[in-house]
């Protein structure tokens, strides 16, 4: 096995104007909420800029220079996510504002189109918010039926209920976590699509957590529908990717009305545009596209294997460190079974609380219940303290978090 070449975490760090800020005065920023978004390399800044600045014009709908130009960035930077996930084609690929609207297409477009109340979703407990509420509005229009795998103590999903469910109800469609973005948790794929695909139903994963930290390969994975966002993966807010089996796409019917999503209007009735193009109305977030095309590069330079490696690194030492702490408990399996998420609380502290008192040390960590409610009721918990990490984050700032969580149990003892 060939070795996979350590990351130089401090040169990366200096593509990362706001890493090298001070969170007030003589504390640095040690920033740990990557799962709720990440920070931005100058490339990507760079990027937008320049497009605003040189080629500001609507895609598609110009033939005049500057839109010839900001046309072909943004469809290059499609053609770069279709490589970076190894999708068949660049028509596989959709923009949408973010992962949440990409699952929400696919509910009122492919749900709504073939799912009734003789069939059902099969979701799991460690689900975000975007992957449980979709579902739940669908079935209020079509009377489709939502189960869920349960999660057990340590945080894995129960695959013994998973196969029993999928022989027990009518799931035409299995949508999933790559990796929970409470517990880190990342989904055994390998096993959950082939039992769906032995059940007839197709698979929706919700990579917004996997798709920036993982190597991914739609193909390989065999999966139906990917959604994931660009703002968790260097690029900016505004911009997300639906992929899906071009058939598929081809079948389903339109998810808004408007310009560029049509090929002709007439009083009577429309034709579609070729796809992707069916699903995407009006004027696109251009800039924020060329900005995911930049983070696409940049990632991609860098290498997943290895952003994935050091990730493992990081987060197997935040786990130890985590341990030494008394009173304190982590959610999740193993560094083996989890990426670069931390979720835990402090006993007797509340986590806004811990937050609160974390940042006065510089330390930025997002505390509630990270939009999975579900799961937290699981085990009984109101909210937990996320510690996330990211391609910048270093072993010393894992330091620096316990450094300030003995501080926050000091301010609660005096």
């Amino acid at each position: 096995m060939a070795l996979i070449q350590p990351l130089d975490v401090e040169r990366l760090r200096e593509d990362f104007p706001i890493l090298q800020q001070e969170a007030r005065p003589g504390v640095p920023l040690v920033y740990l909420d990557n799962a709720a978004t990440s920070q931005k390399p100058r490339q990507v800044l760079e990027a937008m800029d320049g497009y605003y600045r040189t080629t500001n014009a609507n895609v598609h709908r110009g033939i005049y220079r500057l839109s010839e130009d900001a046309t072909q960035a943004y469809e290059d930077a499609r053609k770069k996510v279709r490589a970076f996930i190894n999708a068949a084609s660049w028509r596989e690929i959709v923009f949408t504002r973010n992962a949440t609207e990409s699952i929400n297409l696919v509910a009122q477009t492919w749900g709504r189109a073939n799912l009734g109340a003789q069939d059902a979703v099969l979701i799991t407990e460690m689900e975000h918010h975007s992957n449980i509420v979709s579902w739940q509005l669908l079935a209020a229009q079509t009377g489709v039926k939502i189960v869920a795998v349960p999660v057990l103590d340590d945080g894995t999903l129960d695959m013994d209920a998973y196969a029993r469910l999928l022989r027990d109800e009518p799931v035409r469609l299995v949508a999933i976590t790559h990796m929970s973005n409470v517990l880190g948790t990342i989904t055994p794929l390998d096993r959950i699509v082939p039992m769906a695909r032995d059940a007839g139903a197709l698979v929706l994963v919700d990579g917004a957590q996997s798709a920036p930290h993982l190597p991914v390969d739609v193909q390989a994975l065999d999966v139906d529908f990917f959604a994931f966002s660009g703002h968790k993966m260097l690029g900016p807010t505004g911009i997300g990717v639906l992929y899906a089996r071009r058939a598929l796409l081809e079948a389903m019917p339109p998810f808004l009305g408007g310009g560029d999503m049509i090929r002709r209007v007439r009083l009577s009735g429309s034709e579609w545009n070729d796809l992707p193009y069916k699903f995407e109305a009006g004027t696109p977030a251009i800039a924020e596209g060329i900005g995911l095309g930049a983070a696409v590069d940049y990632l991609s330079a860098v290498g997943m294997d290895r952003i994935q490696a050091h990730e493992h690194q990081v987060i197997a030492y935040a786990l130890d460190r985590l341990a030494e702490v008394p009173g304190l408990t982590v959610y999740g399996p193993d560094a083996a079974q989890k990426g670069g998420v931390a979720a835990f609380t402090l006993r007797g502290l509340h986590p806004h609380d811990i937050a609160q008192l974390l940042d006065a040390e510089g330390v930025a960590v997002r505390a509630g219940h990270h939009c999975a409610m579900p799961l937290h009721d699981r085990f009984g918990l109101p909210a937990t303290a996320r510690a996330s990490f990211y391609l910048y984050n270093t072993l010393s700032e894992v330091d620096s978090l316990i450094e300030a969580l003995y501080k926050v149990k000091q301010v609660f003892t005096l």
